[in-house]
């Protein structure tokens, strides 16, 4: 058990002849009793701010574990919206080409439907180009034929007659 400043005070040492002085002896015990009840608080108030560290340490050890799942939570969160996001990505590309292949075939499709029609309708031209010309052809050679003048003739003739007959 450490000594106590009482017990150096109290200390009795035994006397001998041509021992030490006696004061000098008590001077020096009672220096001695002051610089350790000094050591003694020293150490007291050392070891309380040791206490009073080792609590803070403690504290701060919890927030810096808190920090470090906290960042872990964090990291894991964000690999894991990058890859929603990355597969999301993926997902609006691969529909992004469905799509224009869609659009691609149906403007295809509709062009060759257009293409189709185009060349029907041109069939259709000749066919109205060569039914008008034979029709146009017709009426010419009707208009050119002596047959007119015939039907003049008959008509102006049936008119006189008439004429004649009525006065």
């Amino acid at each position: 058990m450490p000594l106590t400043p009482l017990d150096i005070h109290n200390k009795e040492f035994t006397r001998s002849f041509r021992g030490y002085d006696e004061d000098q002896v008590n001077e020096f015990l009672d220096q001695v009793i002051k610089d350790y009840e000094i050591a003694i608080r020293e150490t007291k108030e050392l070891k309380e701010k040791v206490n009073q560290l080792d609590e803070k340490l403690g504290h701060f050890t919890n927030i810096e574990e808190t920090l470090n799942k906290s960042i872990l939570v964090a990291q894991e969160t964000a690999e894991e919206v990058k890859g929603n996001a990355t597969k999301e990505s993926k997902l609006i590309i691969k529909e992004a080409e469905k799509n224009a292949d869609r659009i691609i075939n149906e403007a295809l499709s509709k062009s060759r439907r257009i293409s189709m029609d185009v060349e029907e309708l041109k069939k259709q031209a000749k066919v109205f180009r060569t039914r008008l010309k034979m029709l146009v052809e017709a009426q010419l050679d009707m208009i050119g034929t002596d047959d007119w003048e015939d039907l003049f003739n008959e008509e102006l003739g049936e008119e006189l007659e008439l004429i004649d007959n009525k006065s």
